[in-house]
C-alpha cells in the first residue's frame, strides 16, 4: 500500500531516479542567470534563493478543491505527502497504478495515519468506481517507494487484492480510465504502457501490485477511449 510497505523507501530518503539532464529548476535558474552575462554566477545564487522562497509550498490552496470532477476530497495526513507546485517544479509524465491489498475504507484510514508515511493521490472504490482524492496533483504524494517517481507521477490505488480478481469490476476499470484520461490530458502524458505503469514496474521497488489479474490491454484501451484517442 503506497511506498511505506514497498521496500521501506520514503520520499526524500529513497533512491533518486537517474535523470537524463539538468532538472527544470536548474534550466530555469541557469538559463536566467546566463542571460545576465557578466556577473551571471553571482546572480544565479540570488535567483536560486528566490526560487525556493516562492516554491510550491506558497501556492494558494482551497480546502476541499479537487482536480478530478466528481472526486470526493478525503485528505491524507500531511505527513504522507509534501507540498509542491507541479508541474512548475517537477514535470509530471507518469501515472502509477496500485492495489492496496485492503478495502476502500481501510485504505483511506491508513493514508490518514501520519505514522504510515505514504499516500496516493487517488483511491478508486471497487463496487461503484467512486473516487476519493487524498492529495492535490500539484503535490508530491509518497506512493511509489522511489523519490524520482514520486516527483514525476500521479498515484492511484484501486480497492482490492492482487489475487482476488472479483474486485476488478467494470465500474472500477471505467472510472479509473476516465480519471487517468483526464490526468494525461492535463499534463500531455501519452496514453501508453511506458507512461501508465504498475507499482511493480517502478525501479528499485519490490511489489506485485496491481497484480497478475489486472487487464492492461483492456485498461489502456478504456483510457484511450475516454481520452478520445481510440
Amino acid at each position: 500500500m503506497g511506498e511505506h510497505s514497498a521496500g521501506g523507501h520514503s520520499a526524500g530518503r529513497g533512491p533518486r531516479e537517474p535523470r537524463g539532464g539538468p532538472g527544470r529548476r536548474a534550466l530555469l535558474v541557469g538559463g536566467a542567470a546566463g542571460a545576465l552575462g557578466v556577473g551571471g554566477f553571482a546572480a544565479r545564487d540570488t535567483l536560486s534563493r528566490w526560487w525556493w522562497r516562492y516554491s510550491g509550498s506558497e501556492t494558494p490552496r482551497v480546502e476541499g478543491e479537487v482536480d478530478h470532477a466528481g472526486a470526493e476530497w478525503v485528505p491524507a495526513s500531511s505527513a504522507n505527502y509534501r507540498q509542491a507546485s507541479r508541474p512548475r517544479d517537477y514535470g509530471i509524465d507518469r501515472v502509477v497504478i496500485h492495489m492496496p491489498e485492503a478495502t476502500y475504507p481501510i485504505t483511506l484510514r491508513v493514508f490518514q495515519d501520519p505514522g504510515h508515511g505514504a499516500a496516493t493521490h487517488y483511491v478508486v472504490r471497487s463496487e461503484d468506481g467512486h473516487i476519493a482524492q487524498l492529495a492535490r496533483e500539484l503535490d508530491v504524494a509518497y506512493h511509489a517507494g522511489h523519490q524520482g517517481f514520486n516527483e514525476r507521477s500521479v498515484g492511484i490505488e484501486h480497492e482490492g487484492w492482487a489475487d482476488r480478481p472479483e474486485y476488478l469490476t467494470d465500474a472500477l476499470y471505467e472510472s479509473s480510465a476516465r480519471l487517468v484520461a483526464g490526468i494525461c490530458d492535463r499534463y500531455g502524458i501519452p496514453v501508453d504502457r511506458e507512461h501508465i505503469v504498475g507499482h511493480n514496474e517502478v525501479p528499485d521497488v519490490v511489489r506485485v501490485c496491481p497484480g497478475p489479474h489486472w487487464d492492461w490491454d483492456r485498461y489502456i484501451e478504456l483510457v484511450r477511449r475516454a481520452a478520445g484517442a481510440a
